[in-house]
């Protein structure tokens, strides 16, 4: 009987407190406006107010990826000899100063003073998102929010939808999923370098509730440029800001062949040799090559091997258009020469204008050096000096041989001394 009228009482003195509070400041605020004075008792309360604003713990909100690193950050301007503590979503105590509350290994003291609490979770996981609550228990107790969201990381994509080569101007229609992405992530599609539009992207919810599954369909005719390019799914996501993941696709088309026919030499003649090659390719690579001639039989002289046509001796009778025909699984392809035999050639064989040339370089060589020899000997004469003979005087004037050497041979003491220089 006497403790509701006690509960009354005291929750009647406590209201009283607080309206007797508001009414003596607002009281005291009036009479200092009007009197233009500042009064003491409202120093005091507006003291007491600062000092409730500086014990207001502050924190901040945090986003990060699964699989990542958090850090709770709690500061306090006046802590009022009390101390901080951090608690999850579910209420449970994670750290209260610098003791740990809450056995779980990924979560560390990063750092505990009077005015501050900082915590860290390392591999982050999808249940830890939530409200996180930091407290100072003053009177009376005062907290502030964290919010933490946690973004789902999406898995590698994967394509599917190809399972056998695409026919030449089939359409493709290829499939890329990625699944725990939060929120749902976003994928492109590429051939090679070239980004392809128009493709069809769906999510749904995975069962976990939180992350989702995303599915891109692309469709597009193949020709066959498409044939070994690079079909790419890639996936971004604001969980890995400078980065992406992707899946490739190598792509094999089949098409039809295709061939030309190209002459050895390129200006055939009557009697020489000449090779007719019919170059083709096509995927898979032509299997068969039949060769004819229009509006007539194949020369008996004319050789088949596989892709080429040999003449080994020309004739003006061979002149016609030729016909190379290939074929693979996808079908098949004509190609026509048109050889026109001309007349001999004017020109000496490669063989008669090798041995010219040959000749005319040996020429050449045995003329150098007989040139070389003259002016040798011309040098040798010129430096081998001064030779000196002696001459009877007035031999120049005997009769005959007998009588100048007589002359000479008796004229030696008293001559002059005749010079003579070979040059």
């Amino acid at each position: 009987m006497y403790l509701p009228l006690l509960l009354l009482t005291v929750i009647g003195l406590s209201g009283a407190n607080v309206s007797n509070y508001d009414l003596e400041k607002r009281d005291v605020t009036d009479f200092a406006m009007l009197s233009g004075n500042e009064h003491p008792r409202l120093n005091r309360l507006n003291r007491n107010t600062n000092t409730l604003t500086a014990s207001q713990p502050l924190t901040s909100d945090v986003l990060v990826a699964t699989g990542g690193k958090m850090v709770l950050n709690c500061t306090v301007k006046e802590h009022e000899n009390s101390s901080l503590q951090w608690s999850n979503p579910a209420q449970q105590t994670l750290y209260f100063g610098e003791k740990r509350a809450l056995r779980d290994n990924r979560i560390q003291l990063v750092r505990s003073s009077p005015n501050e609490l900082s915590i860290s979770i390392n591999n982050v996981v999808l249940a830890d998102e939530g409200e996180y609550t930091c407290s100072i228990f003053t009177m009376p107790v005062r907290t502030a929010k964290a919010m933490v969201t946690v973004l789902g990381v999406p898995q590698e994509p994967k394509i599917t939808g190809y399972d056998r080569p695409f026919n030449e101007k089939e359409n493709a229609i290829l499939r890329c999923t990625t699944s725990g992405s939060k929120p749902a992530a976003n994928i492109k599609w590429y051939k090679g370098p070239e980004e392809l539009e128009g493709a069809r992207n769906s999510e749904t919810r995975d069962p976990n509730g939180k992350t989702f599954t995303v599915v891109s369909i692309i469709s597009f005719p193949v020709t066959r440029e498409d044939d070994k390019v690079e079909i790419t799914c890639t996936v971004g996501h604001e969980s890995m800001p400078n980065t992406f993941k992707s899946s490739s696709q190598i792509l094999q088309v089949l098409y039809q062949p295709m061939a030309k026919i190209e002459p050895r030499p390129n200006m055939p003649r009557e009697g020489e040799k000449l090779m007719l090659q019919c170059d083709a390719f096509g995927n898979p690579l032509p299997e068969r090559y039949v060769w004819t001639r229009k509006n007539g039989e194949l020369p008996t002289t004319a050789i088949f091997d596989h892709n080429s046509l040999v003449f080994q001796n020309l004739n003006k009778s061979d002149s016609g258009t030729y016909v190379c025909e290939v074929s693979n699984v996808m079908g098949m392809f004509i190609a026509e020469y048109k050889l026109d035999v001309n007349d001999p050639s004017p020109y000496p064989t490669h063989s008669g204008l090798d041995h010219a040339v040959v000749g005319g370089v040996v020429a050449v060589i045995a003329f150098l050096l007989f040139c070389l020899l003259i002016v040798l000997a011309r040098y040798l004469i010129r430096h081998k000096g001064t030779y000196l003979t002696h001459e009877a005087k007035g031999s120049d004037d005997a009769p005959d041989a007998d009588t100048a050497i007589i002359n000479a041979e008796g004229g030696q003491g008293g001559t002059d001394d005749k010079k003579e220089y070979f040059i």
